[in-house]
């Protein structure tokens, strides 16, 4: 692979993999709020906010870091009094207890309306209006979690990028990014000078760091701590249980609301969670070297983008179906498999927890992921002994790539009603 092509996924992974504080759907939220608040100049007398179906949903029912309290009022309120736009997912990050006393406050005095936005352009949507005494602002992000396509005060247009958007592209498909396949995926993550991918070592820092708070305190549904503190009696001092226990242990401590920040992939702090911790925790019991990590986090890491290149970066597909694919990758490169153990790897796992809906970002999440990165083992022994689910079953290819978008056109296309339908039962509780 020539250097030229190797930056470009360089620059794709580092667009992609960045840190996040909290999950990153009300983050989003927040930072949009942040915006608009510092084009108004003072705080807003009244905020109003747009979101569409997928955004409300995954917002709806998790921690606010740094708050104690779940769900979207308190992040806008956090935006619009400590948000700093420039700290783009951390935009929450300056938060103390002072902050959410005024944020309670500020709810009370019922300054922030949220509405469903039905007919939003894009899956991804947020749409924020600010009012003072004397002025307006309107911000608008949609595509991806901090794409921000038109800024307005007064009248006056500072930003216009919604002639440019193509309606119905998949959210993280730029026209700049390379075309990725598997092939391509596993030639970079095995040949790409050790010293130019390196820097994907810093997911295993936040990350780790988020499971081992997770992990000596109660966060969320406490799934990893459970795990580790409960656990041995049925699951043993095993890889598996060391994998279910770190991984579950960070998104409890991201959907509980813990101060901390983790790496995100694709807009997705679950998945960068999902994406890393099951590949660090294996490497940490076969005692593989910094080199080693390092190609199967960014195998892993690659691999997610891959899939959701097509598959958009919100659907009613559970993202850690994604991410675990990728982290089952990851493990059978520690494993010592190559290419087609890879492949093998990737579509048992499609055959497996592919139809996984997502009901949105909250603590039991951390269920969902341990399903998956179970699953991830499972598939990565089943690939490093030559066993695969074949062409004749379900709707696994011979072609790992045809497999691949067999799943995402499921979960792009033909689970929409299924989204629909979660959204209306979550609202309507």
């Amino acid at each position: 692979m020539n250097k030229e092509t190797r930056e470009e996924i360089i620059s794709l992974i580092k667009r992609e993999v960045v840190p996040a504080v909290g999950c990153t759907e009300p983050a989003a939220v927040a930072l949009c709020v942040a915006k608009a608040t510092e084009l108004l100049g003072v705080l807003p007398a009244e905020i109003n906010v747009a979101l569409s179906g997928n955004m409300l949903k995954n917002a709806m029912g998790v921690g606010i870091p740094g708050t104690g309290m779940i769900g979207l009022p308190i992040a806008i309120a956090m935006g619009a009094l400590v948000g700093k736009s420039e700290y783009g997912l951390e935009v929450l990050k300056d938060v103390n207890e002072e902050n959410v006393k005024s944020g309670k406050a500020y709810i009370d005095e019922g300054r922030i309306n949220i509405r469903h936005f039905s007919d939003a352009p894009s899956v991804l949507y947020i749409e924020v209006d600010c009012n003072s005494k004397d002025s307006h602002t309107k911000a608008i992000i949609s595509g991806s979690h901090t794409n921000f396509i038109f800024l307005e005060k007064n009248g006056d247009v500072l930003l216009n990028k919604t002639d440019s958007s193509e309606e119905g592209k998949p959210a993280t498909e730029n026209p700049g990014d390379p075309k990725l396949d598997m092939a391509s995926v596993y030639e970079f993550a095995t040949t790409a000078p050790f010293e130019e991918i390196k820097f994907i070592l810093e997911a295993k820092r936040l990350n780790k760091a988020a499971a081992e708070l997770a992990l000596e305190n109660n966060y969320g549904h406490s799934l990893g701590y459970t795990m580790k503190n409960k656990g041995v009696e049925l699951f043993g001092d095993s890889t598996l249980a060391h994998i279910i226990s770190y991984t579950s242990a960070a998104c409890d401590a991201r959907m509980g609301g813990a101060q901390i920040a983790v790496m995100s992939n694709s807009g997705s702090g679950n998945q960068g969670i999902c994406a890393t911790m099951p590949v660090v925790s294996y490497a940490e019991d076969i005692n593989a070297n910094e080199e080693q990590l390092a190609r199967a986090l960014i195998l892993s890491h690659l691999t997610s983008i891959y899939i959701k290149q097509s598959l958009g970066r919100l659907s009613a597909l559970c993202g850690c179906v994604v991410a675990s694919t990728g982290a089952s990758s990851g493990i059978v490169y520690l494993m010592g498999g190559g290419y087609d153990e890879i492949c093998a790897a990737v579509k048992n796992m499609i055959a497996n927890i592919t139809g996984m809906i997502c009901d949105g970002a909250k603590p039991s999440c951390s269920l969902k992921i341990s399903s998956g990165v179970g699953t991830a083992l499972m598939s990565a022994m089943l690939a490093m002994d030559s066993k695969c689910v074949t062409e004749a079953e379900g709707i696994i290819c011979d072609d790992v790539d045809r497999s691949i978008h067999n799943l995402t056109s499921i979960g792009r296309e033909a689970m929409q009603a299924t989204d629909r339908l979660v959204l209306h039962i979550m609202t309507n509780k």
